[in-house]
């Protein structure tokens, strides 16, 4: 199982979320993805966002319906370094002697 792919991440919970808030958040995004909702499209995880989709989410359901799967997926949750923001956008090139002259009024 590779990171991103962790049912928890996929369904957007908690390690701790109880098997009821599991099948009920799954409902919800195969209703949401099959209605096409922009919300639903994406999920975090600690390398960034990543695409998802019905057959992801099922595959999560079905992984967390099984005890022993649903401890490893709980051990890399629980254990995974936080989410990574996205990068923050790149700050504009700063004005050279001549620019910031002539935004002052100079001339050359």
């Amino acid at each position: 199982m590779k990171i991103i792919d962790n049912p928890f991440f996929v369904l957007g919970l908690t390690a701790d979320a109880s098997r009821i808030e599991v099948e009920r958040e799954a409902q919800k995004l195969l209703g949401m993805l099959e209605l096409d909702f922009e919300a639903a499209r994406t999920y975090d995880t600690p390398l960034g966002p990543q695409l998802r989709t019905t057959e992801m989410v099922r595959a999560a359901v079905a992984t967390l319906r099984d005890p022993y799967q649903r401890l490893v997926a709980e051990l890399w949750a629980r254990h995974a370094p936080p989410a990574q923001p996205e990068p923050p956008p790149r700050p504009a090139a700063a004005p050279t002697r001549d620019g910031l002259r002539r935004a002052l009024g100079w001339r050359p």
